[in-house]
């Protein structure tokens, strides 16, 4: 007796069934693609058939309203089929030439640009910030906004040697990808928690929130005789880890929380392995609400890149080029004793040649 195919909600669904007919059709026979214009792109199938996609920046963070409104394009201009990229971006599916500038002129009109694509900055993947997040030492929104009010003509325009991907996280638990981005923004706490020890007991359990620390600097004491904890502030790399399964351990502080830049950082396996991201400035204060300090740098090091690079090279690999010494010095950003690592493990890691270029 056959037995029927079995129904259940377990796991994904087949993501088949969402393709557009095109890509159904001419899925794995896709030919070549190429970019006609900023934030337009047009993919060729063996069989002659072409998908157009139209590429637009959004805040990341989107209400009902602006969903539906997209929808409603999609609808319009591409028989309901449309996707978001993971750094945030929409991109609309057309298979009629003819309908793209309509579609660009209604996204204008709504205050979407379009763009993106190429040798451009994408929209800036971000984490939750203020908004949401309650061990941020940042704002996410708000800085994101900020920094691409100033790279705008780089998103709208391909003007640069290469594609230049941007990343934020409030933390450095990282729910952005700064770890692997051309320039990514960081924010960071330096200051340990703050232990509530009166309401500790009532609100945490201790052998979970001694479990929770990653480096152990959390360790059970007591306090007035009642069980608490004791941070070994040497051990402790203010993660905030320990907030997050107990609120008697506050780690945001206004004075003292600030933010990071690191860069050189990248995914792509093409011209060169994958890099990882690296300390270029320390500490930059909060200074809501448009960050100019931040701004500031984060531009500052996109000209230099611009003014420099050859063409195709990342971020990371115009600066295993030139070496970091001159990175250093064309952007004026100041060498200091936090960009030496001094992590016990680290001299697995260090180049161990005279050959450093200078």
């Amino acid at each position: 007796m056959a037995v029927a195919e079995r129904k259940t909600d377990i796991g994904p669904p087949d993501f088949h069934q969402f393709l557009a007919p095109i890509i159904k059709k001419n899925y794995g026979k896709w030919a070549y693609h190429e970019i006609p214009e900023p934030g337009v792109m047009v993919h060729v199938a063996e069989s002659g058939d072409k998908l157009y996609t139209v590429r637009a920046g959004t805040p990341r963070l989107l209400s009902i309203v602006t969903i539906r409104a997209f929808a409603d394009l999609a609808d319009t201009y591409c028989d309901g089929y449309l996707r978001w990229t993971s750094r945030h971006n929409v991109e609309f599916l057309l298979t009629k030439k003819e309908n793209i500038e309509p579609l660009k002129a209604d996204l204008h009109k709504m205050g979407f640009p379009v763009g993106g694509t190429g040798n451009s900055i994408s929209s800036i993947v971000h984490t939750q910030g203020w908004v949401h997040c309650h061990s941020s030492a940042t704002d996410a929104s708000g800085v994101v906004k900020s920094i691409m009010d100033e790279l705008y003509p780089h998103f709208v325009n391909m003007d640069l040697p290469a594609k230049l991907r941007i990343a934020f996280a409030c933390c450095l638990n990282m729910c952005g990808a700064v770890h692997c981005s051309d320039i990514s923004v960081l924010g960071l706490h330096r200051k340990p928690p703050r232990i509530d020890h009166e309401n500790l007991p009532k609100l945490c359990e201790i052998p979970t929130l001694v479990s929770s620390c990653p480096t152990g600097a959390i360790r059970p004491a007591t306090w007035e005789g009642d069980p608490s904890v004791e941070v070994d502030e040497s051990q402790c790399m203010f993660c905030g880890n320990c907030y997050t399964v107990c609120p008697a351990m506050q780690i945001n502080n206004a004075e003292t929380d600030g933010i990071s830049i690191w860069v050189g950082g990248k995914v792509s396996n093409a011209r060169h392995t994958p890099m990882f991201s690296k300390l270029v400035i320390p500490f930059i204060p909060n200074n809501p609400p448009r960050w100019p300090e931040v701004v500031e740098a984060v531009v500052n090091i996109v000209n230099v890149y611009a003014k420099h690079a050859r063409k195709h090279e990342r971020v990371g690999e115009w600066i295993e080029r030139i070496g970091w010494p001159q990175f250093f010095k064309l952007t004026g950003i100041p060498f200091t004793k936090y960009h030496i690592d001094d992590f016990k493990h680290a001299g697995e890691t260090y180049m161990r040649t005279t050959q450093l270029r200078h």
